[in-house]
């Protein structure tokens, strides 16, 4: 399939899956999205394909969502479902070949969930990452909050997660989130090395069985998590502090939240 805005390139064992939107930090719009689903389902059909290589064309890995001039989340969460249809889906955690993320530069919300579904991260050392949702007036999303504390730890995971903070990539190597941090040249070639080894030397069934029990492991059915987070996440795009938060950071001023907790907590949560 032609992709617009992802390269997908596959040779000696090994699919590459490059985000390429450069001009705008690779930020993810709802096609970028249905892209790299239908990437995934390309390299874990393709029996020629061993591992696969995530990673982002330029500066940056992928800057989250595409929130448009001062729109909120909801565009990208209401673009989606009209996105979705033409393509074929999968997640990393189900592709049935090791999938490396090389985050070569900053990743943020969407952008680090993403790749928190690989099954290795490799970062680049002053990478700035943040699971930034919250400051968008948003929620976490891509079963984030299963996998990220099987990682970090739930006290870890819950600073990052409720925070929304930056972090560089040696924290995130300190903190769990990621396997291994280099200089941002090297971050790529070192995907690239340790996926050619498996490609080369690893049999390709008892990794994709061993793949399989490794992500059983987590000991929840995470596309049914996925869902369910999904759901609450259309929630809260519709939200007036979704729309908010994307203005207030667009301005670089402080929200002003209006959510109320007492009154807005959902029942069916």
């Amino acid at each position: 399939m032609d992709y617009e805005q992802i390269l997908y390139e596959a040779s000696d064992g090994v699919a590459v899956v490059t985000l390429n939107r450069p001009e705008k930090l690779n930020a993810m719009t709802a096609r970028m999205g249905a892209e790299m689903g239908d990437a995934m389902a390309e390299a874990d059909a393709d029996d020629a394909v061993r591992a696969v290589v995530l990673t982002g064309a330029g500066r940056a890995f992928c800057a989250g969502a595409d929130l448009g001039s001062g729109g909120s989340s909801k565009g990208f969460a209401d673009g989606w479902g009209g996105v979705e249809r033409e393509f074929r889906r999968k997640m990393p955690m189900e592709v049935r070949k090791p999938v490396i993320a090389a985050l070569n530069g900053p990743a943020v919300g969407a952008g680090l969930t993403w790749p928190l579904q690989a099954d290795i991260r490799y970062v680049a050392s002053d990478a700035k990452l943040a699971f930034a949702f919250v400051r968008r007036g948003v929620l976490p999303e891509l079963a984030s909050h299963v996998i990220l504390p099987r990682l970090a730890g739930l006290s870890r995971a819950a600073e990052l997660l409720l925070s929304g903070r930056t972090f560089l990539g040696d924290e995130a190597v300190e903190y769990g989130v990621a396997t291994r941090a280099f200089p941002k040249e090297e971050v790529l070639p070192a995907a690239m090395e340790l996926a050619r080894d498996i490609a080369a030397n690893a049999a390709p069934l008892p990794v994709a069985i061993a793949k399989h029990l490794i992500w059983e492991g987590v000991g929840i059915d995470l596309p049914a998590w996925r869902e369910r987070e999904g759901r609450l996440f259309a929630r809260t795009t519709k939200h007036p502090d979704a729309r908010e938060g994307t203005v207030a950071f667009l301005q670089k001023r402080a929200p002003e939240w209006t959510g109320s907790v007492s009154k807005e907590f959902p029942e069916e949560i």
